[in-house]
């Protein structure tokens, strides 16, 4: 089910329009005519960019008076810090095992090389 929504989440945030909305989103929260301001789109262009990242669940939307200001949902950003930090681990561990061996590599003398070549 993590797996479901993380795939939402990543491709919500293929698009680069929706990478700079949640961007923005990060220094406050907005409406969706505030969002469609810089963009050479309609509003309900923007409109459908927010859906798709109110459907991975990366914004909701709430009521004040008049106005339905867009936030960022934190929890998203964790299951996706969580996801990449386990991955990078991951490599880590496999870099630190490549420099184990390089390191004994450097330890070891160079053998075998026939006595022509070492004259030379």
């Amino acid at each position: 089910m993590a797996d479901d929504r993380l795939s939402r989440v990543f491709s919500a945030l293929a698009d680069p329009t929706r990478r700079d909305i949640v961007a923005r989103l990060a220094a406050g929260d907005a409406t969706v005519s505030e969002l469609a301001e810089p963009y050479d789109v309609t509003v309900q262009a923007v409109s459908k960019h927010i859906r798709v990242l109110e459907e991975a669940g990366l914004i909701s939307r709430s009521r004040d008076a008049q106005r339905r200001p867009c936030r960022l949902e934190g929890e998203v950003f964790d299951l996706m810090t969580k996801w990449i930090e386990r991955y990078r681990r991951e490599a880590e561990d496999r870099f630190r095992q490549l420099d184990a061996v390089l390191e004994q590599m450097e330890e070891q003398p160079v053998t075998g090389i026939p006595a022509k070549e070492a004259a030379s």
